[in-house]
């Protein structure tokens, strides 16, 4: 690869970290073709761009990336790396877990979701959990709703056995 063709490549690289805030950095190395074709469908049909990249060449694009600081990721930018860019940071965890169910591949090196770095594949659990924004507002807005539904509904039937006990004094 010319030197040219490398700035391209780690200008590209710079552009698509400034552009994705969720991005894993895992390991696929021992997949076969066959398996990594898979991957790779399963990867387009989530809405996963996945690419496989050179070490040095990543390296390169989050130490020039100003916006964010890559620096606990670079640490595990050894052997073969593919990067996993998603709009929704817990689907490449839960698309590497469903992978996972036939074998032990492809490891997570490390991720990069909402502005924190997490490192290790022990953090897979942690990582598929996350909740996305919508799913969050979602919850909260149910939580919020729960307390005034109570209120209104102890309005409604204590106001009938109030009034029903008006008209009983009433007829008395």
């Amino acid at each position: 690869m010319k030197k040219e063709e490398k700035s391209q490549v780690i200008d590209s690289l710079v552009e698509q970290l400034a552009n994705n805030s969720h991005f894993y950095l895992t390991d696929v190395a021992t997949l076969s073709a066959e398996k990594t074709s898979t991957l790779r469908r399963m990867c387009f049909n989530k809405n996963i761009k996945m690419l496989v990249v050179k070490n040095s060449l990543l390296k390169k694009a989050m130490e020039r990336s100003t916006a964010k600081d890559y620096q606990p990721l670079i640490g595990t930018l050894k052997g073969s790396t593919a990067i996993m860019f998603s709009e929704v940071g817990s689907d490449p965890a839960k698309l590497i877990k469903e992978f996972r169910k036939g074998g032990d591949r492809p490891l997570l090196k490390s991720a990069f979701v909402e502005e924190c770095a997490y490192v290790g594949d022990d953090q897979l659990d942690a990582l598929a959990s996350i909740k996305t924004k919508n799913e969050m507002i979602g919850e909260i807005i149910g939580l919020l709703q729960s307390p005034a539904k109570n209120v209104v509904s102890a309005l409604q039937s204590g106001g009938g056995k109030l009034a029903g006990i008006v008209k009983t004094l009433s007829e008395k």
